[in-house]
């Protein structure tokens, strides 16, 4: 018998950490880098989006796992395998506006960059 999807594993793991940021016996490092990833890992918008070939899929394959690996080693494991149980028990898992907001303002920053390089080419 198999065990849970990676992509179970992975959305499990993004919850855990989103309450392990928010939790004050959490060590602050830990708790900003976890809201970091954890606001990226539970936004439904990707700063690269996956349709792009290779490249779109990199931020999930690499970024997000790498993220919590550096957090996960930061937290006492007691408290993070509460966390995860706790996870592994919600009825659905939250939606990060902030990881939303993150993706838009590097969206708006990169447009605007193209439309100054765009703009000066021009002159």
């Amino acid at each position: 018998m198999h065990g849970p999807s990676l992509a179970h594993r992975i959305r499990v793991e993004s919850h855990a950490i989103w309450l392990a940021a928010r939790d004050p016996r959490t060590p602050i490092a830990a708790r900003l880098i976890g809201l970091f990833i954890a606001a990226y890992a539970l936004s439904p918008i990707d700063l690269v989006p996956d349709f792009i070939p290779v490249i779109g899929l990199l931020d999930e394959a690499v970024l997000i796992p790498a993220g919590m690996w550096v957090m996960t080693r930061m937290i006492p494991p007691a408290l993070m395998a509460e966390h995860r149980a706790a996870a592994e028990r919600a009825a659905r898992r939250p939606v990060s506006w902030g990881g939303i907001a993150i993706v838009l303002a590097v969206w708006g920053m990169l447009i605007w960059l193209a439309y100054g390089w765009i703009a000066v080419a021009w002159d």
